[in-house]
């Protein structure tokens, strides 16, 4: 074994995809890339989500209390990485790369036509904000495109690379004590 400074943990253990998040200011629509995220509980459905003041979309979440998360695939992948290297404050996301910005139902923030799934949420707690920045998330509608071909996630590795989903193995069977969320 060889040892690895504590402080890249997360290039181990950020093994969700890089996700998008839309906020609405009230004036236009916003998109970040983000893969600072996990699932806190599956029942409510929770999402902990890092967003900081140094991000754009951080006014608009603490203004409004909601998001969407869209979840992009391989196709987007320097889409992805180019929003996440520009401000919203500057750019119009959506029309500098070419976004469908489709109505939600639940909240003003849209939803990404381009995505595979978009999720959107009502910030449902926020007493870690101050202190680390993450905001609990409630999940109230999930939109998925069942037409998409294209469906490999991008999984960002902490250093500018990423994984690309890959075979999917299924062992739903052995999952004995998880069955009610197989569905």
């Amino acid at each position: 074994m060889q040892e690895m400074p504590a402080h890249k943990a997360y290039r181990l253990l950020e093994a969700g995809p890089i996700v998008l998040v839309t906020t609405h200011d009230g004036e236009r629509p916003n998109v970040m890339t983000m893969g600072f995220h996990m699932v806190v509980q599956h029942a409510p459905p929770l999402i902990g989500c890092v967003i900081g003041p140094w991000d754009h979309s951080y006014e608009a979440l603490t203004a409004t209390g909601e998001c969407v998360i869209a979840i992009p695939t391989v196709d987007l992948a320097k889409k992805v990485v180019d929003i996440g290297n520009c401000s919203g404050r500057s750019v119009d996301k959506f029309a500098q790369f070419g976004l469908t910005a489709l109505p939600a139902r639940d909240v003003a923030a849209p939803l990404i036509g381009e995505c595979l799934a978009n999720i959107e949420c009502r910030v449902e707690d926020t007493s870690l904000v101050e202190r680390y920045h993450l905001f609990i998330l409630r999940a109230v509608r999930i939109w998925t495109d069942p037409d998409r071909k294209e469906r490999r996630r991008l999984h960002h590795n902490g250093d500018g690379t990423f994984t690309v989903d890959g075979r999917t193995i299924d062992l739903r069977e052995r999952m004995v004590l998880w069955k009610q969320f197989q569905d």
